[in-house]
Order: C-alpha cells, then sequence, then structure tokens
C-alpha cells in the first residue's frame, strides 16, 4: 500500500490527513464534526456533583394528571406558536415559536396532553427556560424526582434536577453489554415511575456529533404485536432492578443515595391521558417476567427488547442544540443515545416528576385503533399473513 494511503474502501481511497489540501470552504473531515467543549466558566452553578446524601426510600404519593385536563385540539397551547408538526407518524412532535417559560396553567395541561398522546415532543431555542423555569413546569405536572445516582448541578438546592455532562477528560468507551441494554423507561423500577420529564441541552453539539437521543413509541410496540401476544402479556407481570444501576455507580466511585430496590409492574399499562394500552418494558430495568420458567422469560425479554430497538416506524431521533427542549412521557416510551467516533462534549439538565403506579385498564384501547376508526384507515391485521417493509 503506498504510504500516502491508510486504507482502501472499495474504489473509494481514504487519504492521509497531510495529503489533504489545508482546508475546504467548511472545514469539514468526513466523521470528525468541529467539536466544542462545554465552557467550565458557563453556567458554572449547573455543572455536576455527586453528593453523598442519603435519601429515605419514597413513599406513595396521591398523583392526578393535569393533561386530563387539556384541550384536546390544543387550541390554547397552539395559539402561542407559529408552527407544529410531527416528526413520525407514530410519535414525535415538533412545536415552533412557543415559549414554554411563559406558557399558563391551560396551555402547560394541554402540552401534557399532547406528550401523552405523541410520547414526546420538541421545542428549539429555549433560551428563556431556564433551570428555574423547567423546575416550575416539572412541579406544576406532578412531584419532583429525586434519582438516587445521578449528578446534581453544584448550585444548593437543586437536588431534583438531574445533570449529564461531558467535557474534556471525560472517558469514552463502549458498553461491555449489547447496545439494545441502554435502552430505557427512566428509572422504571420506581413503585410510581416518572410521568413527564424535560430536557434542556445547555451546550451546542454540532451536526454529525453525535449525542441524538432516540425514543420508542411503547404504544406502537405494543399494537405491533399480535393480539394472540398482547392478551399474553396483559396476564403477566415483571420485575424491575435498581441493583445494576446502584452497582454499576459504586464501581465508579460514587455514592447511591437511595437504597436500589426491585418492583413488579405489570408488562402493559393504560395511559391514563389517552386511554390507550402500551408496552411497559425496557432492556435496562427489565429482568425478569413473573410467573413463568426462566427460559420463557428469556425468550419473551429478548422478544420485547428486539420489538423495542429494532422498529424504525416506532422511533423518533432528536439531534439537539443549545437551548434545545425535549419533553417527554416515560409511561409509554423508552429511549437510547447516540454516539460518534469523538469524545462526546455535552452539557443537558433534567427535571422528571413522578406518575401514578403502572396500571392496566382492562377498557384500554389500541392506539392504532382508535386512530385508524377515527380517520377511515385501513384496519390493521397483526397475524402474519402478509410480510411488508412500508414500500411494498
Amino acid at each position: 500500500m503506498p504510504p500516502s494511503l491508510v486504507s482502501s474502501l472499495g474504489h473509494f481511497t481514504v487519504p492521509r490527513k497531510e495529503t489533504l489540501a489545508p482546508e475546504n470552504k467548511f472545514h469539514y473531515e468526513p466523521g470528525h464534526p468541529p467539536i466544542e467543549t462545554p465552557s467550565p466558566k458557563t453556567n458554572e452553578e449547573l455543572l455536576p456533583t455527586y453528593p453523598d446524601i442519603y435519601q429515605n426510600p419514597l413513599g406513595d404519593i396521591p398523583y392526578e394528571d393535569r393533561g386530563l385536563r387539556g384541550d384536546p385540539k390544543f387550541r390554547t397551547l397552539f395559539s402561542a406558536a407559529s408552527d407544529v408538526y410531527d416528526i413520525m407518524p407514530k410519535i414525535g412532535t415538533e412545536i415552533r415559536g412557543l415559549d414554554l417559560g411563559k406558557i399558563n396553567d391551560a396551555q402547560r395541561d394541554e402540552l401534557a396532553r399532547l406528550v401523552a398522546v405523541r410520547g414526546v415532543i420538541f421545542v428549539r431555542d429555549q433560551a428563556g427556560f431556564d433551570v428555574s423555569a423547567q423546575r416550575e413546569l416539572g412541579r406544576y405536572l406532578g412531584r419532583l424526582y429525586k434519582h438516587p445516582t445521578a449528578a446534581v448541578p453544584r448550585k444548593a438546592g437543586l437536588s431534583d434536577v438531574q445533570v449529564s455532562y461531558k467535557g474534556d477528560g471525560s472517558a469514552k468507551q463502549h458498553n461491555e453489554s449489547a447496545p439494545s441494554s441502554l435502552w430505557e423507561s427512566d428509572v422504571s423500577y420506581e413503585i410510581q415511575p416518572p410521568s413527564y420529564t424535560s430536557m434542556k441541552l445547555i451546550s451546542d453539539t454540532p451536526r454529525g456529533s453525535g449525542n441524538d437521543t432516540i425514543w420508542c413509541s411503547q404504544y406502537a410496540a405494543y399494537d405491533a404485536l399480535s393480539s394472540h401476544m398482547q392478551c399474553y402479556l396483559k396476564g403477566l407481570t415483571a420485575l424491575h432492578s435498581a441493583d445494576r444501576q446502584a452497582s454499576d455507580t459504586r464501581a465508579a466511585g460514587r455514592p447511591v443515595r437511595r437504597d436500589p430496590i426491585t418492583t413488579e409492574h405489570c408488562l402493559v399499562r393504560t395511559n391514563p391521558v389517552t386511554g390507550w394500552n402500551a408496552l411497559f418494558f425496557n432492556p435496562r430495568f427489565v429482568t425478569r417476567i413473573v410467573g413463568i420458567p426462566k427460559a420463557e422469560s428469556d425468550a419473551i425479554i429478548k422478544y420485547l427488547t428486539d420489538v423495542i430497538t429494532t422498529t424504525p416506524d416506532m422511533h423518533v431521533r432528536f439531534h439537539g442544540g443549545k437551548n434545545d427542549v425535549a419533553i417527554w412521557d416515560s409511561r409509554i416510551t423508552a429511549n437510547t443515545s447516540t454516539d460518534g467516533f469523538t469524545s462526546d462534549k455535552w452539557h443537558v439538565i433534567s427535571v422528571a416528576c413522578q406518575g401514578e403506579r403502572p396500571v392496566l385498564d382492562p377498557g384500554g384501547n389500541s392506539q392504532e385503533g382508535e386512530l385508524a376508526a377515527l380517520y377511515g384507515l385501513p384496519t390493521v391485521t397483526n397475524n402474519g399473513s402478509r410480510e411488508t417493509n412500508g414500500h411494498s
């Protein structure tokens, strides 16, 4: 191989960096976007810390979903927006022109309803939606959740805010287990896991740099199952465990602020706002299906993991920039993040509120079935009589 070449990919040859022209006008290098490290002098009060303060176990709390009060037409919310559109048919909506820091209670109710319907929404350019406003919105939607292992801001009094920060010196490594194990429904091991969660990007993430977040609709995951599998799973529960998260945290030398728990939840739950059934499963925290042999449990876990992680029409992908916000319903979504070639560098803060204990309503409906009836769409058949990839 000539010394000026490092590899040959088919008919395409990649030259060594020193043989390239000094710069192209875009400063573009394949797979290597310019990465700006979050400045530690900017938003210093929101940089991460891991306080070693023990938290008491979480008790039962009353919960009323504000989305139940929201207008199903979202008229008040959208009156303050300049545009709204769905990113994918089954999950993900972007609202433009909305200032989350200035919406009133009626608009918050409709926002909650929209999130419960669409799974996740995105609102960009929210410079005015600071951590105080983010906590205020979360507090309006429910009791703010304190994470047992995540970093919190350095500023005192923000123990209910989670910080994810990667700057210079942050380790970059591949997960020791399969990437599918990183899909999660936020802290689903809690007795009352979160309902609504908001995430704001404090630093910029250049295009092509990775650090995207992908959500999966568990409404769609449930609807993808055959009627026989749906009926079977409705009768089952699963164990959601915090043990691995706690042990990984201790192995990293960080404190675990609340004793890890394992909780049994139904495998199918009903969202109280929409009345739609959703799979309530994620590969990260579900360790066992209750009441069946281990071999059968393992097979179901593998199958449901495949459904969630490999079905593109259930997914929406979000690449955020500085001051962009995502708000999702953890009860009916699972999420994961993406990586790149270069070291991850980002700064994100999140606020979650506790929801209700997962419950399956015997009268729960199918999202796909209800919308098909509402809009006069063809009835979906899940009996395996015809294979299609959406283009045939």
